[in-house]
């Protein structure tokens, strides 16, 4: 019997594009905003810029109400941004966006977080995947999000969708973290000891008016503020929903396992943690080709050897949880490359043709909207309205 414990809910952030000129949409027509939110009044928000929307899903207990919502929610917004001239994209980094043309979404709470971060809001111009897990142990929560921390780097190279950034290419495969790590609360989270040594650090930052509440902590992995939830933040945005889900059920598991299995990561050090940021970077740098520094070995595995490892131990919790075909789909990620890896490759053809770097950009663009649109089935849909 497949339970229903664990229950999840995924978050997609997407961009906005310009389905003309391909480049991004700096301010978004109010007609969009309101058909948008007529269509998915409780799953859609707006972001801190114009340019970006953001989508939920109701809480789930299975990766078919999953895979349902957001399949719902990608071809209705794709199909109601070209209605409006524009096209939606899952990606990490706007492949030719500049952060300075960018307009910040009116409203309180992002005019306060604009007016702490000045320049760097502007520059915020990425989209991540969140996905929630219930956990409602507060301990325990606080216990995982700690044990979590040597599998980020694994959950951010299958998610890797950010390689160009102001219309360049970076040479990483995902950049995006990059960027975000200029934001005040980023990155890892410290090892806390237990919900109270975490509880002290949130306090004494609220007392001191540094923070509002714990929503302004933004951790690759983080306890949610409203919900009994461990929040997975590392994430890209995935172009492909097949890659969203196979994330998503992964971190799942993980979050499973860890709760049966409480010495798992138990005993991290300050050198566990830096190593851990070490294969983030290694993943923002390499993706899936390159490879993680393992302490137990003191030597360097291939990701798709650590992938293996880690479904071989999540075997169980995939059947309990019911989620073994979406887990599965992480090896497919493995064998035919992330969405940055896409993205390179199409660039590159392109390019290589009469149109030169801008032909490369607009078809990057091009594949990033119709792999949006299509969801999981596959299909890219119908030619892009004006499309090259």
């Amino acid at each position: 019997m497949v339970s229903k414990a664990y229950r999840f809910g995924i978050e997609e952030e997407y961009f906005l594009s310009d389905a003309e000129s391909r480049g991004i949409a700096r301010k978004i027509s109010p007609h969009f905003i309101e058909a948008a939110q007529a269509a998915f009044p409780n799953e859609l928000q707006r972001e801190m810029l114009q340019s970006q929307i953001e989508v939920m899903t109701p809480i789930c207990e299975n990766m078919a109400q999953a895979r349902l919502s957001l399949s719902r929610l990608r071809a209705g917004l794709a199909a109601i941004a070209l209605d409006h001239d524009m096209l939606l994209l899952a990606c990490g980094t706007h492949p030719s966006a500049v952060w300075s043309r960018q307009r910040a979404t009116e409203a309180k709470r992002y005019d306060g977080i604009m007016r702490d971060l000045q320049m760097l809001g502007s520059r915020n111009q990425l989209c991540g995947l969140h996905v929630h897990v219930e956990v409602p142990d507060e301990d325990l929560r606080i216990g995982i999000m700690v044990r979590m921390l040597p599998y980020l780097p694994l959950l951010l190279a299958l998610s890797t969708s950010s390689p160009f950034w102001q219309g360049r290419r970076t040479g990483l495969m995902g950049y995006r973290l990059c960027a975000y790590a200029e934001l005040p609360r980023t990155g890892l989270p410290e090892l806390f000891t237990d919900a109270a040594d975490y509880h002290a650090y949130v306090e004494t930052m609220m007392a001191s008016g540094a923070i509002r509440d714990s929503s302004f902590i933004w951790w690759s992995i983080r306890p949610s503020e409203k919900h009994p939830t461990l929040e997975l933040r590392v994430a890209d945005s995935c172009t492909r929903l097949d890659d969203t889900l196979a994330i998503a059920a992964l971190y799942r598991c993980l979050v499973r396992h860890l709760a049966r299995k409480p010495a798992l990561n138990g005993k991290l050090t300050a050198a566990s943690r830096a190593i851990a940021a070490e294969n983030i970077w290694r993943a923002q740098r390499y993706g899936l080709h390159g490879g993680f520094v393992c302490a137990d070995r003191r030597a360097m595995r291939p990701v798709a050897e650590v992938l293996d490892e880690v479904l071989a131990m999540l075997a169980e919790d995939a059947a309990a949880l019911g989620c073994g075909a979406d887990l599965a789909s992480c090896r497919s990620i493995v064998a035919g490359g992330t969405s940055a890896d896409m993205q390179l490759a199409i660039f590159e053809e392109a390019r290589a043709g009469s149109g030169g770097q801008d032909a490369g950009m607009r078809a990057v663009v091009d594949w990033l909207a119709a792999q949006t649109r299509a969801g999981g089935n596959g299909q890219a849909g119908t030619t892009l309205r004006g499309a090259a």
